[in-house]
C-alpha cells in the first residue's frame, strides 16, 4: 500500500482483521516519509507486517526508478526505526523453509542447527545455522513472488525494460474485475508463460509482461469475491493467510497487505 494513502487504503481491508492501532498508523505516517528522504526512494509501499513471539516485524518497500526491479525491503520493531534487509537469494529461500516454528521478533536470533542430510556420493551432512534476519527477508520474498499481485493494465513497461505506474490506468470495470485473469503476479523472478485466456491478438506487450492469475498453477489459493455490493474486490490468498489484495472497480485505487505469522498455510488440504 502507498504510504501517502495508507489510512484510506487500510479502510479497505478492515473488515478483514487486517488493522493496525491507530497509534501505529500515525507513527507510519511520520516515520514513512521521513525514510522515503532519508534513502532517496522516490516512493514508499507499507507492505505489512509479520507477527512474531516476542515482537512484529513492520515491513515496508522502497522504489528508486523501477518499480518492479530492485525494490528495497526495511523492517522495524517500533514503526519508528527502519532498517535495510539484504536482497533474498534462492538459498536464502530454500534454507528458510527448513526452520519450522514462529518467527521470535529479534533479528539476531539464531534457530537450532539445521542438519541436511546428502545423498550418497556427496560427502558429509551440511549443517545450516539460519538468523532469523535471513528467514525474514527471505519470507518476505517469497511471499512477494506467490502473493503480490496488480490489476492487468496498472504498470506498464517501457521500450528501456522498465516497470512504471500507468497514468492512464483507470480501473478494471465491475465485470472484468471478477475475473482471476485480470490480474498480474508482480514478480519477475517465474518463466513466463503463455496467456492462454487472451487471444493472442489482444495481448500487448507494454502491460502483459507479467502471468495472469488465470495460468498460475496455484491460482485454486486465490479466493475473490466482491464486497460493499460492487464497489470493492477483495482476493485473499489461501497460501499465505493474511495476504489481502484490494481493487475499487473503475478508479485506479488498488493495493496489498500482508499480516500474518509468516509461515505458509499447509493445511490447505483440509480446508477443501
Amino acid at each position: 500500500m502507498q504510504a501517502e494513502s495508507l489510512h484510506q487504503y487500510l479502510e479497505h481491508v478492515a473488515s478483514n482483521g487486517l488493522l493496525l492501532s491507530p497509534e501505529q498508523q500515525a507513527a507510519l505516517n511520520v516515520s514513512l516519509e521521513i525514510t522515503k528522504k532519508n534513502y532517496k526512494f522516490s516512493k514508499v509501499y507499507f507492505w505489512g507486517k509479520i507477527i512474531g513471539l516476542n515482537a512484529d516485524y513492520f515491513i515496508l518497500q522502497g522504489v528508486e526508478r523501477d518499480e518492479l526491479n530492485g525494490r528495497k525491503s526495511l523492517y522495524s520493531l517500533n514503526c519508528m526505526d527502519w532498517k535495510l534487509l539484504p536482497p533474498a537469494t534462492d538459498e536464502m529461500i530454500e534454507n528458510s523453509l527448513r526452520v519450522k516454528g514462529r518467527f521470535m521478533g529479534d533479528p539476531s536470533h539464531e534457530y537450532e542447527t539445521i542438519t541436511v542430510k546428502k545423498t550418497e556420493g556427496e560427502g558429509g551432512d551440511l549443517e545450516l545455522k539460519i538468523k532469523e534476519e535471513e528467514r525474514l527477508t527471505a519470507t518476505i520474498e517469497q511471499i512477494n513472488r506467490e502473493a503480490a499481485i496488480i490489476p492487468r493494465g496498472a504498470f506498464v513497461k517501457t521500450p528501456l525494460e522498465q516497470i512504471h505506474k500507468n497514468r492512464s490506468f483507470e480501473g478494471l470495470s465491475v465485470i472484468e474485475a471478477g475475473k482471476l485473469q485480470s490480474y498480474l503476479h508482480f514478480t519477475t523472478s517465474v518463466k513466463r508463460k503463455y496467456r492462454s485466456v487472451l487471444s493472442q491478438a489482444n495481448l500487448e506487450e507494454s502491460i502483459d509482461f507479467l502471468n495472469c492469475l488465470e495460468d498460475d498453477e496455484l491460482k485454486m489459493f486465490w479466493s475473490l469475491q466482491y464486497e460493499r455490493g460492487n464497489k470493492l474486490v477483495i482476493l485473499r490468498n489461501l497460501l499465505w493467510l493474511g495476504f489481502t489484495f484490494f481493487h475499487v472497480p473503475e478508479t485506479p485505487q488498488h493495493g496489498y497487505i500482508y499480516i500474518g505469522l509468516g509461515e505458509r498455510n499447509i493445511d490447505f488440504p483440509f480446508m477443501i
